[in-house]
């Protein structure tokens, strides 16, 4: 019976409650991921109605991009920094998929990225992903692609090596340390196309950087960039 359903709902949601993942409280009612107030006051960055944005400029000189997006600002000890943290380090692979809607409602109204192919997150080295169990990049992704309805490839664009962390390297280590780490499986599939680029967090933008170099080498490639935060 109905009320019955009801009941054994709400019992469980007493005895183990769903929390935000961005400020730890209980969500209640039709929540998801995110409490209504932190969804609120989520720092978006608009950089979908800025073609020039801060995230595109770090680009100019370096890459030909059609565009750069990056949905929230990231600032130490906020909320966005919980969520990636959590997406990262806490098998939170729901926070992943929550951003990517949100980043896809805001994409899907935005001129330059009307033309998207197809959706390419930045892949994770297999002993990485057997660790975590999921590519981060990849649930984002997977959220993206469901109000883009676009594919999401996870096979064609891949990690040569293992590279380690680049919490701590400077700007210039970081770049040095991300060449010639990626590759393309088949280049044929992906020639002609306009490729979305996705990943968790830019910040010197170089490993947006060293992907997109393995798939400009493919004729007739345009490369658009979306990701969850900008670290300034």
């Amino acid at each position: 019976m109905k009320w019955r359903s009801t009941y054994l709902t709400d019992f469980i949601a007493l005895m183990f409650p769903q929390l935000c993942q961005a400020c730890g409280t209980s969500l209640f009612a039709g929540e998801q991921v995110i409490c209504t107030e932190c969804h609120y006051d989520l720092p978006y960055t608009n950089f979908h109605q800025r073609p020039d944005n801060a995230a595109a400029r770090q680009f100019w000189g370096r890459l030909q991009l059609n565009a750069v997006y990056v949905m929230l600002h990231f600032v130490k000890g906020g909320m966005v920094q919980n969520m990636v943290h959590r997406l990262k380090y806490r098998n939170s692979p729901k926070i992943g998929n929550k951003l990517g809607e949100l980043a896809g409602k805001q994409l899907a109204e935005a001129d330059n990225y009307r033309d998207i192919d197809l959706i390419i997150p930045v892949p994770l080295h297999p002993r990485k992903l057997k660790q975590r169990g999921y590519n981060q990049s990849a649930k984002f992704a997977e959220g993206l692609a469901l109000k883009l309805n676009k594919p999401v490839d996870v096979v064609n664009l891949y990690r040569l090596k293992h590279t380690g962390t680049q919490t701590l390297k400077s700007r210039f280590s970081r770049y040095e340390n991300m060449k010639d780490v990626f590759d393309v499986l088949d280049t044929e599939t992906l020639a002609g196309k306009h490729i979305l680029l996705v990943d968790d967090i830019i910040t010197t933008g170089s490993t947006i950087e060293a992907c997109a170099q393995a798939l400009l080498k493919i004729p007739g490639v345009k490369i658009s960039v979306a990701a969850i935060a900008y670290a300034e």
